[in-house]
């Protein structure tokens, strides 16, 4: 699969299965399984269920593709002026 043949979406992890396979569901209601790309797995990155993810799918094979961006609900959900400055005294 080549990088400009392959169609980015963004989606929710919903089920992690075994040997590192993720079952993602897409905004349009479309279930993926999904593996993690190559940087994801040297960087060591953890992925948790409820995690927003940026898939790119084939399109030979809509059901299945590889995440390549992984964005923790948590973290995503603090706006950044809630965030207070460390005071200095």
């Amino acid at each position: 699969m080549a990088n400009t043949d392959a169609i980015k979406a963004e989606g929710e992890v919903i089920e992690v299965l075994r040997n590192a396979t993720f079952k993602v569901r897409l905004p349009n209601g479309h279930i993926v399984t999904a593996y993690p790309a190559g940087k994801l797995k040297l960087g060591r990155i953890l992925i948790f269920e409820g995690d927003k993810v940026t898939v790119e799918l084939s399109p030979y094979d809509l059901t299945k593709g590889r995440i390549v961006w992984r964005t923790n609900k948590a973290r995503a959900a603090v706006p950044a002026e809630n965030i207070e400055a460390p005071k200095d005294n």
